[in-house]
Parts: structure tokens; sequence; C-alpha cells
């Protein structure tokens, strides 16, 4: 019998673009996915469950599917995208239901994969040029945000020590940069004028978003346990940052710079989340020797990743903007995946 997973998250650019990824895999037998919300893109053998925001459903689910691996993507990483309160309940509910169900006597789950962020880190004056994953902040988190985030790893390494029969491993991401995704440092980057906190020019890393994909593939496939650093070779100043884009700084107040990027917000330019603005101050680095040690190589280096995305954009106002979205309709996948009508060509 081959794999069996389940991912969090589905309606994520990160869930759907993992589905379509294990969808490829002939190995995998099974492949069901759960959020809140519809998917935003086409799959082809993922069943969709909707659930809730905290998971409430996942231990019936776990139960009847009897799956061995979860690929938990739902954890959010933007405080622009939503309330603090559906934040905690995505990521702190969400991630102890997904536990409670993952450790549960029925459950046959034997390997849990997180994407998580290197916003745990965090970033003041006083860090290290390279966290190492055994890093520890030098602050503490300001924004519900990071909290949230810090709160759900300390939950998966409980797990993790009360579960030994489950191989937890985490991903922490850089900022991550790709034609299909939308951050706020991608927006920032795509305004006439880039946001600058005048006085400071931070070192910034990234990551290509395949390099992400691929990253997590790595991690499922290798069996890898334990935290893991996800960012690309090299670190940019965020003045080259613009160079490359070929656009000027918009400079923001050192002082009460989130009333000073309120504006951008009310003008619809961008809307900078309060977890960026210590980012554009100091910056951050992550030691990506880890997961490198361990067999896996990156597509793009930092600079490369800039350069691929700026390019991205040049290209879209060449072309234009792709198709529309994607739109799901349940009646309409239910008929083509299930209808006896429909010829099945091999």
């Amino acid at each position: 019998m081959g794999r069996r997973i389940l991912i969090t998250g589905l309606a994520t650019f990160w869930g759907g673009r993992l589905a379509q990824e294990f969808e490829r895999d002939p190995e995998v037998d099974v492949l069901v996915g759960m959020d809140s919300e519809e998917p935003t893109v086409a799959l082809e053998r993922t069943e969709f469950v909707r659930t809730d925001d905290n998971y409430s459903i996942l231990a019936r689910l776990l139960k009847a599917t009897q799956v061995d691996t979860v690929v938990h993507a739902g954890l959010v990483v933007n405080s622009a995208l939503m309330p603090d309160r559906r934040i905690h309940e995505k990521n702190v509910i969400g991630t102890m239901n997904l536990l409670a169900a993952a450790g549960a006597d029925e459950s046959r789950v034997r390997s849990l994969i997180v994407k998580s962020s290197s916003l745990i880190y965090g970033a003041s004056r006083q860090d290290p040029t390279w966290f190492r994953e055994d890093a520890v902040r030098a602050s503490p988190a300001k924004t519900r945000i990071e909290r949230s985030l810090l709160e759900a790893e300390s939950y998966l390494r409980s797990f993790a020590e009360d579960n030994p029969g489950v191989g937890v491993a985490v991903l922490r991401c850089a900022n991550v940069l790709g034609d299909h995704l939308t951050t706020a440092l991608s927006r920032a980057i795509s305004m006439p004028a880039i946001p600058t906190i005048a006085g400071f020019d931070p070192q910034l890393q990234f990551v290509e978003q395949e390099d992400i994909v691929r990253a997590i593939r790595f991690v499922v496939d290798s069996g890898l346990e334990g935290a893991y650093n996800v960012a690309a070779d090299g670190r940019l100043p965020w003045s080259e940052v613009r160079a490359i884009a070929a656009k000027p700084p918009l400079y923001l107040s050192p002082i009460a710079t989130e009333l000073a990027a309120a504006p951008l917000k009310r003008l619809r330019f961008v809307t900078l989340p309060p977890e960026v603005f210590d980012l554009l101050r100091y910056g951050r680095g992550v030691d990506n020797a880890k997961l490198k040690s361990a067999g896996f190589r990156y597509l793009y280096t930092t600079a490369g990743t800039v350069r691929h995305f700026v390019e991205e954009l040049r290209l879209r106002r060449v072309v234009g903007e792709p198709e529309p979205a994607y739109r799901y309709e349940g009646d309409v996948e239910a008929f083509f995946r299930h209808s006896p009508a429909v010829v099945r060509i091999t």
C-alpha cells in the first residue's frame, strides 16, 4: 500500500501547490486536503474536506482515512491576511487539535511535517548574523503572529518528545518570493517606489517559492526529523533589492513607523503588517547548512530569487496578468471524479 497523506490549509497557496506536487507521485495512494475555505487551484485526485479554523473534525478524519503522513501547511505567517483572533484559532488551537488527533490511539500518523517561518527568530539589533536552528531569539516577540508561531512550535516540541513513534519536522522558511505568491515584501517590491525606513539598510534573505515546495517534498521523502531553516544562500541589502528592481525608495519615518505607513494602506498601495517593520530595520539571516547537509540543494540564491521575481514582474507587465483564478465547484468536481458517465482514459 502506498503513502496516505493529509494536507492542512488546502486553500492556501502552499496547501494547493503541495497537493498538486503529491498528485504527480504514483506512490501516493490517498490525498486528503482540509481547510475552512475552498481550494484555489485545480486538483485531480485530492479529496477536499471543509472544516473550521481550529480543525475540530480532524480526529475523526485521521481515524477514517488512516493517513500515515500529515503536512501542516495551514500556519498563518502574514498578519495582514486575517484578524488576530482568527490567527490564534488557526495557528495555536488548530495545531493543538492536530497534535491531539495525531497522537490518539486510533491514529496511524507516523510523519508530521510543518511549514513554519523564520519569523520565530524575530529581528533586532542584538541578533547574530545567522540564526541556527537551536538559536534563541534576542528579544521577546512583539507581534501576535510571532507569539502564535512560537506557541505552536512549543507544542510541536512537546509532542515530538511524548510521541517518539511520530517523526516531526518543522521547516522555518525565510522571506518567500515567487510569481504566483503574494506576500508583504513581494507587494512592497512590486510598488512604483519601495517602502524603506529612513536611516536603515537591512540585510535580507529570501527563498524562491519552488524551493519551498521542493524542500517540503524532500523532507517528506527523506523522513527527516527536527527543525530546519529553509532559506537561499546569501543576503542582500534592501538598497540592493531596490537596485535590482530599478525602483526608488519610498522613505518612512524611523519614529512611529507604523503610523507613517498607514497612508499606504488607505491608498491601497501596500499593507505592511507589524512583523515587517523590525525586519526592514534590522534584517535577518538564517543558517541553511543543516538542510543542505541532509542532501537538499537550492535552485536559487537570495540574489537569484530577487532577480527571478523582478523578471517575472516585468514579464507580467508585458504580457498581462494570468488567466482568472480557479473557482472550486463541489458538484462539478464530484461529477468528473465519480460519475459513471465520465470516460476514464488510461
